[in-house]
């Protein structure tokens, strides 16, 4: 397996600190609204990492925190009157629906930032024992930069902009403009704040990735986990602040390798009235189904920004229609096991650094050969067992083609459409057996100015939408 290393920024051969185990965690959400595509394309990438080396038989734990005390989600409460918890419990449950509709799987580890704050203010305190960080007069807690020999070797790119360090700004009793918060004292009639040795506050936006990865992941002398991710925005000043209070604080290095994925834009050019320029998934997912998305977003490589637009999408979404006719065509059928060339094929591409490209290609070509085939022996068994064996392992290592292909081309069609469908279909059997053949006829042709196509097989009528 090779993955593309942020700090190194080349590719690296993957080479865990516990032989076939993999540690990796994912910057989550900061929940105080529904997750958008930024998030979306985040949670893929690192689904598609976790499923690739899952798929090679690597022991995986993914995972994934919840911002869930932070100035923005103060303002939430403020402004609506809820309470914190009641806030972050929904748009966590929200983050979580939306996640499963595109098909991430579930993270082994899921913290929030406010079951985690012993583990923050024991790691703060170190840190201040070390006289490494160090106690303004407001409360606030501050971690000095000029202590740690390495700041500046994850993101190479180390300013003085006091502006980029914070969500917040600061006291001038930093000893270093480049010093960033741990802890930020509560003044005045703020409530949400938590008890600490050093003061009544609440933790910097850094410090909880570095205390919720040591609470939950073992590591060894060298490093706490061998992968953490996020998005490109993250790496200076997130993850270079998390780096040094985990180096300064445990004496060993945070990750092993660094993971970003790029930024997601929308084309609001060629977005439809119906989706119009909106970010969040909850919008996509009414118009699209959460496969149909998934195929999509991860159609651009990781490390790419992603561009998004519906012309782009419905590209994508043709490409899954012909994986799905041929599941249609060889419906119903077992598996056998998957074709080796095709198998090692796929797992060759997304070994490289989660090439898509290539993986996507070779499914194009298996699907194209297997149509061929059948052509010339449509009653092939082997090649059907094959075949649906290269889905079912499509569906695993890829997360779309997994559904049943029916209801896939029955996608978009409201459930009182279908009753409507299902008993027209119904009388139409009714006129077949009276032998009504005119009558049969026209309510065919109903069904089809509904823009749905009815196939008779020995199975019954079957229907999708054209």
């Amino acid at each position: 397996m090779q993955i593309y290393d942020s700090v190194k920024k080349t590719k690296v051969p993957f080479e865990p600190i516990v032989p076939r185990k993999a540690s990796i965690y994912v910057c989550g959400p900061t929940v105080y609204d529904d997750a958008h595509l930024g998030h979306a394309r985040s949670s893929l990438s690192f689904d598609l990492l976790a499923r690739t080396l899952k798929a090679l038989r690597y022991d995986v734990t993914m995972g994934k925190n919840f911002t869930d005390i932070d100035d923005k989600i103060i303002k939430k409460v403020q402004e609506t009157g809820q309470s914190l918890e009641e806030i972050t419990t929904h748009y966590i449950a929200r983050y979580l629906e939306d996640m499963r509709a595109l098909g991430v799987q579930e993270s082994d580890i899921e913290p929030k930032a406010t079951e985690s704050l012993e583990a923050m203010e024991s790691m703060i305190q170190g840190l201040i024992d070390k006289d490494i960080a160090y106690v303004v007069s407001s409360g606030d807690v501050y971690f000095d930069t000029s202590k740690d020999t390495n700041y500046g070797a994850i993101s190479h790119q180390v300013g003085d902009d006091e502006d980029n360090q914070s969500r917040v700004e600061h006291t001038s009793e930093k000893r270093n403009p480049k010093d960033f918060a741990l802890w930020k004292a509560c003044h005045g009639d703020d409530d949400i704040c938590f008890e600490t040795a050093f003061s009544r506050g609440r933790p910097g936006w850094h410090i909880e990735c570095s205390a919720m990865i040591e609470k939950h992941f073992e590591g060894n002398d060298e490093y706490s986990i061998d992968i953490h991710g996020g998005g490109a925005d993250l790496l200076f000043p997130h993850h270079e602040n998390e780096a040094a209070q985990s180096r300064c604080a445990t004496g060993h290095e945070l990750a092993k390798y660094w993971m970003h994925n790029g930024f997601v834009n929308i084309d609001g050019e060629k977005m439809s009235k119906s989706l119009g320029n909106s970010f969040f998934v909850k919008d996509a997912l009414k118009v699209y189904d959460g496969e149909i998305l998934r195929n999509y977003l991860i159609s651009v490589h990781y490390r790419n920004d992603f561009n998004f637009n519906e012309e782009d999408l419905l590209n994508s979404k043709k490409r899954l229609d012909k994986l799905y006719r041929l599941k249609k065509r060889i419906t119903p059928t077992g598996a056998s096991k998957p074709n080796k060339t095709f198998q090692k094929a796929i797992l060759e591409a997304m070994s490289d650094d989660l090439n898509i490209s290539v993986a996507l290609a070779t499914i194009d070509a298996m699907v194209s050969e297997a149509n061929d085939k059948l052509d010339v022996n449509p009653k092939d068994k082997g090649l059907k067992k094959e075949t649906m064996a290269n889905i079912t392992f499509i569906a695993e290592l890829l997360g779309f083609g997994g559904k049943e292909p029916f209801s896939y081309f029955q996608i978009g069609i409201d459930e009182e459409t279908k009753a409507k469908i299902a008993l027209l279909i119904e009388q139409r059997n009714e006129a077949k057996k009276s032998k009504d053949y005119a009558k049969s006829d026209a309510i065919r042709d109903e069904i089809t100015a509904m823009g749905i196509a009815l196939m008779d097989t020995a199975d019954g009528v079957l229907w999708e939408k054209v």
